[in-house]
């Protein structure tokens, strides 16, 4: 971890701010969907948002999720590393956020590196983490392992096809946000430029 001195005045609101947004009963169904996913020997850490961050802090938990999400012999991260060095394990973080984005989790919901190392804001992980069950749930290809219910289900699109006709049609509509003429007349209306009547 970065060598920091406490933070003061607007800095200090700001990190308040972030960590409020940490959810603890999130974590918990987290790290529950973490081990039951794995299908491995993963202890389970120790409650807290500190304890939280240790156990994802060197990336291995992580890339055994991602990893755990796709079908056997088609793992995005070949090769995990036990390494204590911070380099490799920021790699490793790294590596997680590329295949949790080509894996379908939209770039907005994915954190930065240093929120989990730094721990600057746990509940970016957070939201990754549950984007992550989102999208495998949606996905719904045998791989997602855990109660469905613990996941929202994303969207699906639904495209709308329309005819020639149809779409000639729509453009002789004056659409509501448009407003109306109806009930608008000139009655009343004096010439222009003429002073107002006052009787």
């Amino acid at each position: 971890m970065a060598n920091r001195g406490p933070s003061y005045g607007l800095s200090r609101e700001v990190q308040e701010k972030i960590e409020q947004k940490y959810d603890a009963d999130l974590e918990n169904k987290l790290v529950d969907w973490i081990i039951l996913q794995c299908a491995e020997d993963i202890e389970h850490p120790l409650p807290g948002r500190a304890h939280f961050q240790k156990w994802l802090m060197d990336g291995t938990v992580l890339c055994k999720l991602i990893n755990s999400l796709y079908p056997p012999g088609q793992e995005p991260i070949p090769k995990i590393s036990e390494s204590k060095m911070a380099f490799k394990q920021m790699e490793q973080i790294s590596q997680f956020l590329k295949a949790a984005e080509i894996y379908g989790v939209r770039t907005t919901d994915i954190f930065q590196t240093v929120d989990l190392w730094e721990g600057k804001d746990m509940a970016a992980v957070q939201r990754t983490l549950m984007a992550l069950g989102s999208v495998a749930v949606t996905k719904d290809d045998g791989c997602y392992r855990g109660e469905p219910s613990w996941f929202h289900r994303k969207a699906q699109q639904n495209r709308r096809g329309f005819s020639e006709e149809q779409l000639r049609q729509g453009q002789n509509v004056i659409g509501l946000q448009m407003g109306s003429n109806k009930g608008a007349s000139q009655a009343g209306m004096t010439g222009y430029g003429m002073p107002r009547q006052i009787m």
